[in-house]
């Protein structure tokens, strides 16, 4: 028997309760007992965001969410600055364009932090009305440094893609000056794929007013008219069992607390960290506790990171994931952000090195799960109480409703 464990960075494990709450009775989301869920959950992702803007929710992926975006804050021919050192920052720039809008793109090496001398230049092209940048580039591992990003940029709307950031890595929407920040459920917020959403600030709301791309079902009009009806909703039919799943899992982070949510996943990060330099593999982004939700280790030469993957899935039971186009073979990522904890970590690395052992690289036995464990201890000494940073959430007795 193999146990299957998901240590990817989305989707990611749901806690008991949040699997549980799929199984309640649908209930009819017009009602004012299901607008009392509906609004918990928007107002515990506010505070997920940190932010007192207008919270949006849609029934979608992410990919939704964010092509939302651009037809609700756009005109034909605008100018928007895209700060592109990822493939997911590379998705915003092929999607501005094919909106027909005129992008500015600041280009850096995939798993280079941000250059905020030349994204404040780029910032003053003439023409733009927005910037663009990704949280967490989830292709390489790298958290973009996002206050200095709002801060380099100055006037402009400032749009954050915080897929695999938000729940892990801290994210100060409104003290950081972030416009709109886009996202969804299917990462560290432990819940499956099929919700996102988007936060809007008045001055996103301000552009949006001008904006003249043709939209529908993401019009944030729409959005936030059924937002502030007498009963709270969302225009169209949402995934009802999505959202009331949502809400458990919103629930149990707000009991853990956000401080100490970002503090675990910093173990994590630090854990993982410490287990693939401890196999003697180069990391691919920088060693800062900033990388807290998933962590890109390069490969040796002649291991494939596709085969690699395969291979710990199909003999340890572990899924991994590999790295996107000119990276594809040659970078592994381990997710370790929502309801991972550092046993599942230690776990993770162990199927890594015993997978590297057994397509020939050599590997000292137990060389990452020691120096993981040293980082662990690490953290004990460091903590009054070291169970607050390594035991995941807990499975709380909260109720669904």
């Amino acid at each position: 028997m193999k146990k299957y464990r998901l240590m990817v960075p989305g989707p990611t494990p749901t806690p008991p309760q949040v699997t549980a709450a799929a199984v309640l009775p649908v209930e009819d989301e017009r009602t004012a007992a299901y607008a009392q869920v509906f609004t918990r959950v928007t107002e515990n992702l506010k505070r997920a965001l940190f932010t007192r803007n207008d919270l949006l929710l849609f029934t979608s992926s992410m990919t939704g969410a964010f092509e939302g975006a651009m037809q609700n804050l756009f005109s034909p021919g605008d100018g928007v600055l895209v700060v592109n050192n990822g493939a997911f920052a590379a998705r915003w720039v092929d999607m501005a364009t094919r909106f027909g809008l005129r992008v500015t793109e600041v280009h850096h090496d995939w798993g280079s932090p941000l250059d905020l001398d030349r994204i404040a230049a780029a910032a003053r092209t003439p023409g733009l009305v927005a910037a663009i940048a990704v949280h967490c580039e989830t292709s390489t591992g790298m958290v973009n440094d996002i206050e200095g990003f709002a801060g380099a940029t100055g006037p402009l709307v400032t749009v954050v893609d915080s897929a695999s950031g938000v729940g892990a890595c801290a994210l100060r929407t409104d003290d950081w000056g972030v416009d709109v920040v886009v996202g969804g459920c299917q990462k560290a917020l432990m819940t499956p794929p099929g919700l996102s959403f988007a936060s809007v600030s008045p001055r996103a709301w301000e552009l949006h007013a001008r904006a003249a791309l043709p939209r529908y079902y993401f019009d944030w009009d729409e959005a936030r008219d059924a937002l502030h009806a007498d009963v709270p909703r969302t225009p169209w039919t949402p995934a009802i069992s999505l959202i009331s799943q949502l809400d458990i899992a919103l629930q149990q982070m707000h009991e853990e607390g956000m401080e100490a949510v970002f503090d675990r996943h910093i173990l994590l990060g630090r854990v993982a960290r410490a287990g693939v330099r401890g196999l003697g593999l180069s990391l691919f982004s920088p060693d800062e506790d900033r990388h807290a939700s998933v962590t890109a280790a390069e490969l040796p030469a002649g291991i494939d990171g596709g085969a690699l993957v395969d291979h710990i899935l199909d003999r340890y039971g572990i899924q991994l994931t590999g790295a996107q186009g000119r990276l594809a073979g040659r970078v592994l990522r381990i997710g370790h952000c929502g309801y991972i904890d550092v046993f599942d970590v230690l776990t993770a690395l162990a199927a890594v090195e015993m997978g590297l052992a057994d397509l020939g690289h050599s590997v000292e036995p137990g060389s990452a799960t020691s120096a993981a464990l040293r980082a662990v201890a690490a953290a004990n000494s460091r903590t009054a109480d070291a169970r607050t940073l390594i035991s995941a959430p807990r499975a709380t007795a909260t109720e669904a409703s």
